[in-house]
């Protein structure tokens, strides 16, 4: 292997456990350069922290750090307190740039959230993308401004206040820029994802491998001042090996935490229903901080939408939605229509906490035929009681960017292939996966087509009109209720739901937050407990005291209330002899005596 740099080639000297060393070494900072293996032609560094033309340009040698930080006092708040945004930073602000971002962070601040978290950054092929098919992951994407913009955009963060998480892609590298095989058996053919081959992290020189992965985790939360990681469907990190490639990286990471003296937090995406994730080490789990689950989204939006396409099917009525707020996990060993099998495990109760849940995000939106946020498929008014499920339920809480001023904007897939014929093959592909689902190609999106991605660019002028503005308040009045309350971010004591009449009720020790998805105005009836104050209601929405203590609540409304409860009535008791939990289970001719007209 040989070091190439302003036209010198430089012999590095192998040793016995496979790395190769040159020194003293010819860099300095502000050096290009590149690697030639076995006498090829000069590529760019496997481990190279930036790399200003791209990603097959020469590596730059960074050297060490002079940026000077100013968070040595930030800590993130416990997960349990926690509110995600997910942002993409090249659609977030008009620059699409990490200092694009901090212009923007007093939005995030008024807002109310605690966690920014970046969709992936590492650099990608093109000037534009998503970030799931990048090939550098030591090196910040050039386009966003490279890594001291991104040290820049985090100390700013934690000045405002805000952690940050940032969004890593492990299970498998992109097909424009990949150079890394050429350095070793970094992939594997045992094993195969959507996106290409797995990464290799339990064949022959597998340790190898899982090394330059952990030491890429550790880098960021070491280097970049991260708060933590979420780690991309890691349902596609295939291991076999007795010490999970998860396991190592969570006791790693705690080990840096401990280091550091800060806190420190991983997260899974997994859609495997998973309870392992986030299982305690001790109790033979993966000791994961907090995992994705998408099955409270399906449920809610189905509920929402009524669509019933592809995964959708799985999932109807509110039953589904209040299994997902209970327990975690709808799909826990039930046999899924969609999948022909049995999927999931149950979750412990004690770990609904550990989830993050969503109205919408990046997946969610972007993975649809046209990009359509909830704001396209239903009224303003809906879209507030989705809203309202997500932020005062019980587990974590993540918004997706624009979602809190019903943004118009659609957030499409978008690529900038610089190879032609993989753009060519992106689009080819893209159209052919819709139109199976009856579709016209001609109306999807181009990938490659810049107007695809400038359509996907927030518009926050938007902020400005009565409608938008509305939408920002509601997120916000939730937002600064489940902080300032610490009862509307803690676990439930019931959900009560009917079917009927589309009432669900959220209820915990001393309140109970009550939503209509139908299209009448409903009544609630509150057995058990006094409504002692409204706290939030949508338009119409209220507390009636005669003839029964009551939620009146108009079409598509919700209303929270703190509640006193008489001495000797325990939490989530049921309010009368015959009560039902569901109301669409009551014996023909009886009457529901929770939820009622």
């Amino acid at each position: 292997m040989a070091l190439v740099s302003d036209g010198q080639r430089s012999e590095l000297s192998p040793r016995d456990t496979g790395w190769f060393e040159l020194s003293p070494s010819p860099l300095r900072p502000g050096s290009d350069y590149a690697l030639s293996v076995d006498g090829g032609p000069a590529i760019p560094d496997p481990r190279s922290g930036y790399q200003p033309d791209g990603v097959h340009g020469p590596s730059r040698h960074v050297g060490e750090s002079q940026f000077e930080w100013t968070d040595q006092s930030f800590r993130a708040v416990p997960l349990a307190s926690a509110i995600f945004y997910e942002l993409h930073v090249g659609t977030f602000s008009g620059d699409g740039t990490f200092d694009g971002v901090i212009a923007r962070l007093p939005h995030l601040k008024a807002l109310g959230v605690t966690h920014v978290e970046l969709m992936p950054v590492a650099q990608f092929p093109g000037k534009h993308g998503w970030g799931y098919d990048g090939v550098h992951p030591y090196a910040p994407h050039s386009g966003y401004g490279g890594p001291e913009a991104l040290k820049r955009l985090v100390d700013a963060c934690h000045a405002e206040g805000l952690a940050v998480v940032l969004d890593v892609v492990y299970n498998h590298l992109g097909p424009d820029g990949n150079h890394l095989p050429k350095f070793g058996p970094y992939l594997t053919d045992t094993y195969h994802t959507p996106w290409g081959q797995a990464v290799n992290l339990d064949g022959a020189h597998s340790a190898f491998v899982r090394r330059y992965f952990l030491d890429n985790a550790l880098y960021w939360l070491e280097e970049f001042h991260f708060d933590g990681l979420r780690l991309d469907a890691v349902h596609a990190l295939y291991d076999h090996s007795a010490r999970h490639f998860l396991r190592q990286l969570a006791e790693e990471t705690a080990e840096l935490s401990r280091h550091l003296a800060k806190p420190l937090v991983l997260i899974a995406e997994s859609d495997l229903n998973d309870p392992r994730l986030v299982r305690s080490r001790d109790a033979d789990g993966f000791g994961l901080d907090a995992q994705w689950s998408d099955d409270l989204h399906h449920a809610l939006h189905v509920v929402l939408t009524g669509e019933r396409s592809g995964i959708h099917g799985d999932f109807s009525g509110l039953a589904d939605l209040a299994k997902a707020l209970e327990q975690g996990f709808v799909y826990d060993g039930r046999h899924s229509p969609f999948r022909k099998r049995p999927h999931g495990a149950a979750l412990d109760p004690r770990h609904v906490e550990r989830l993050v849940v969503c109205l919408q995000n990046h997946d969610q939106v972007g993975n649809r035929a046209r990009g359509e946020r909830m704001g396209h498929l239903v009224s303003p008014a809906r879209a507030k009681l989705g809203a309202a499920v997500v932020l005062l339920g019980p587990s974590i809480p993540l918004l997706f960017q624009g979602e809190e001023w019903d943004a118009s904007t659609p957030f499409q897939y978008f690529t900038d292939h610089t190879d032609e014929a993989l753009g060519q093959a992106v689009r080819e592909g893209r159209r052919r996966e819709f139109a199976d689902f009856g579709w016209d190609e001609s109306s999807i999106p181009d990938p490659q087509a810049h107007d695809t991605f400038h359509a996907s660019r927030l518009r926050f002028e938007e902020l400005t009109l009565p409608r938008h503005a509305s939408m920002f308040e509601h997120y916000r009045t939730l937002i600064r209720l489940r902080r300032s309350v610490p009862e509307l971010a803690s676990p439930l004591t019931a959900v009560r739901f009917d079917e009927r009449t589309a009432v669900l009720v959220m209820e915990r020790e001393s309140s109970q937050v009550a939503i209509n998805f139908s299209r009448e105005q409903q009544i609630s009836r509150i057995f058990g407990s006094e409504p002692a104050e409204l706290l939030h209601a949508t338009e119409g929405a209220h507390l009636a005291r005669a003839p029964h203590s009551q939620f009146v609540l108009p079409p598509e409304s919700l209303a929270v209330a703190l509640v006193r409860r008489p001495l000797g009535s325990p939490p989530g008791s049921p309010r009368s002899p015959g009560s039902h939990r569901d109301g669409s289970d009551r014996e023909e001719g009886s009457q529901d005596p929770y939820l009622s007209e």
